[in-house]
Order: structure tokens, then sequence, then C-alpha cells
């Protein structure tokens, strides 16, 4: 029982070695280029399979765009990603997305997800702000397939709308509650 304790705990002790490294090393991350041309992918195919998505853009403020978010977990897990702030269609700012978690879990999975920014006060939080944690502050909508039905331009009165899309690997759900997300320089 000791060995596979001691087995379960080092297979746990590596991979958050792994996502921190991946985190943490600006060698391992996407360039500026890569970011805006993925991003701008991402949001091509978000606004291709979701018509909500596509009006929730026209009136957005500004859009968080992460186009490829790595989760991966034992027990203990994390995720992290890179993503730009789009005003109109230009880039105007780069960000992470970090999430830790405890709990039952186990699996890798990866994700994009965009939130559309429809408040100025939303936008001066995430600028002015030392990181945003999904959940303080400006209120964040998880969109869908039930909230896709009832949205529309009209009843928009959230500060902010995610969606979560191109899941891909062996993880069960995924929430972006509790992700901090942090300015950083390119």
């Amino acid at each position: 029982m000791k060995n596979k304790t001691n087995y379960v705990l080092g297979f746990v002790v590596a991979l958050a070695a792994l996502v921190l490294l991946a985190a943490g090393n600006p060698a391992m991350s996407a360039t500026a280029e890569d970011l805006h041309r993925d991003a701008q992918q991402a949001l091509e195919k978000l606004y291709g399979t979701n018509e909500a998505a596509k009006a929730l853009g026209k009136d957005a403020k500004a859009i968080l765009v992460f186009p490829n978010i790595v989760k991966a977990g034992l027990v203990f897990g994390g995720s992290y990603g890179e993503g730009v702030l789009m005003k109109g269609s230009e880039v105007v700012d780069y960000y992470n997305s970090v999430t830790g978690t405890l709990g039952f879990q186990i699996g890798a999975q990866s994700y994009a997800y965009v939130m559309f920014l429809m408040s100025d006060e939303a936008v001066n939080y995430l600028e002015t702000s030392q990181g945003w944690e999904v959940g303080v502050g400006p209120t964040v909508v998880m969109v869908d397939e039930g909230v896709t039905k009832n949205l529309s331009t009209s009843s928009i009165k959230d500060d902010a709308y995610a969606f979560i899309f191109s899941q891909q690997g062996l993880m069960a759900g995924v929430n972006i509650e509790g992700t901090k997300i942090s300015r950083i320089q390119r």
C-alpha cells in the first residue's frame, strides 16, 4: 500500500511540476504573432458555430480570447493558457489564465474560451486590477446551450459572458470559476 501511495504522490508532484513549468516558462509560450493568429482563428470558430456569441461580439466593449488552455489533474490539478484582449479587431494587450484545483479529478484536456466584456466597468476592472479572479468583481455568466437559447442583444444585462468550446481530452467538466486572469508582457 505504501508503494502505491508513493507512486500516486510522485505522479501528482510530477504533474504539478509540468503544469508549473509550462505556466512559468516564457520559452514555451506562444509568440505574440502566434497568439494573434490563434485568437483570431478561435474567435472565427466560435462565431461560425454560435450566433449568440457573434451577436455579443458586435456589442462587446472588449473581448478576451484564450485559444488554448491546457488542464491536467490527479486530485491536484491546474490549467494554464495565454490569450489576448481585443478592442474591435485590434489586439491591445496580453493575458494569462491560471486555475488551481483540488478534489476528485483525473486526466488532461485542452479547450478554448472567449469572454465578452459588455460594460466599461468590466473592461476597467480587468485593465486596472492586479488580476481578475473570475467569481470576484464583475459578474461573469457562463453561456451554455440553455443560456444561448434565451440570449439576445436586448436581454444582455451582465458585465461579461464566457463561452467554453473546442474541448479535447479525457477529463470531465470545464469551468472558469476561480480562474485568475492577469496581464502579461509581450
